[in-house]
């Protein structure tokens, strides 16, 4: 019972120490922000400030590296002695903020919603995307489909779920992130999920080769709070461009036969 007590405080605190770390930012009056143009790089609202200027990056003239998702993922996850709200010079040490370039299979570009570093928006145009990226040894991960459970007195009821959607599941487990994000389609407007989905959904096994390249940087506040289901969160975040492998071709790093998404119709 003490070490439940003692668990719970501590959990507590440290939520505590978390939250004391991010800073009020006044959000812009609701008349002004008819898009991303209008919002601060720092976001706005209860925020970390540092993390949403690495988020709001618009453009970057580095010279990409080539990396692998295996380089993403030895990454440590959470950085010691990082908190919420610090500078980012000890991240910076780790990479973030190089310009890297990945290639990796891309399984789903989800819509994005509000955050905190667009101002709150909602739209499709001033929202991220969510880009799931694997090896290719995780598309021999499959899972069978699972019927309904019913809500009893202790737990909640459960939907079925298709193999393909437990699937996804299994194999997001093993994943990195990449995002688009609307600062950079100010630019390049054509970076946006729905025309990432749409080739991915033609690809075959619905997992489609591209070559993302973008920022490397890390997600703190999901490290050191909300955990989403991936390896760690380290990100390609901000994309600043997406190539795909086309239909029948063979592409690595080293070749130069990918297709710009940009450039299709």
């Amino acid at each position: 019972m003490k070490r439940t007590l003692m668990a719970i405080l501590l959990l507590v605190f440290v939520s505590g120490s978390i939250a004391a770390q991010k800073t009020a930012i006044k959000c812009p009056p609701p008349s002004k922000l008819k898009d991303t143009t209008a919002c601060p790089s720092t976001g706005c609202g209860s925020v970390d400030p540092h993390l949403n200027e690495q988020k709001n990056i618009r453009s970057d003239t580095q010279t990409p590296v080539a990396k692998t998702l295996k380089d993403l993922k030895a990454l440590p996850d959470p950085v010691p002695g990082f908190k919420i709200g610090d500078t980012r010079e000890k991240l910076k040490a780790l990479g973030e903020g190089d310009k890297i370039s990945v290639v990796a299979y891309a399984l789903v570009a989800r819509k994005g919603s509000k955050e905190s570093c667009n101002c709150g928006l909602a739209a499709p145009k001033n929202t991220d995307n969510h880009i799931v990226l694997v090896e290719e040894e995780t598309l021999a991960l499959t899972a069978k489909a699972t019927p309904a459970k019913s809500a009893t007195a202790t737990k909640k009821a459960v939907p079925a779920r298709s193999a393909q959607q437990n699937t996804l599941a299994v194999r997001e487990k093993q994943s990195e992130t990449a995002e688009f994000t609307p600062r950079v389609r100010l630019d390049h407007p054509k970076l946006a999920g729905t025309r990432l989905q749409s080739l991915i959904a033609a690809a075959p096994k619905r997992a489609l080769l591209v070559r993302a390249t973008g920022l490397l940087m890390f997600d703190s506040e999901h490290s050191l709070g909300r955990h989403l289901n991936r390896v760690n969160d380290w990100e390609i975040h901000p994309v600043m461009k997406m190539e795909f492998c086309p239909r029948g071709e063979t592409c690595t790093a080293a070749t130069s036969n990918w297709e710009d998404i940009e450039d299709q119709p």
